[in-house]
């Protein structure tokens, strides 16, 4: 219980996305941006939440993270799974 609580603190604190509400299309492009902007800001690790539901919003921010090269990796939040963790690449500006 004290180590779920620890990990939703320190999810708390990461740059957050939370895609409630919109369609694939818009997701794919909210996503992409999300990215974009946390890797210029210097952020190495930042929160998509896309809800649990049918699964359709989640596929497609894994395939789209999986196709941006600023993402190391993902993963799915083990005490919240209809949240993404992802590890980003910092860009040298």
């Amino acid at each position: 219980m004290f180590m779920i609580k620890l990990n939703n603190i320190f999810l708390s604190l990461l740059p957050q996305l939370d895609l409630h509400g919109y369609d694939r299309e818009s997701a794919i492009v909210l996503v992409n941006d999300f990215i974009e902007e946390n890797t210029m800001l210097g952020k190495n690790k930042v929160v998509i939440i896309h809800g649990i539901g049918s699964g359709i919003i989640k596929n497609t921010v894994h395939s789209t993270l999986s196709s941006n090269k600023q993402v190391i990796s993902f993963n799915l939040d083990r005490t919240n799974l209809g949240c993404t963790i992802v590890n980003l690449q910092i860009k040298n500006i």
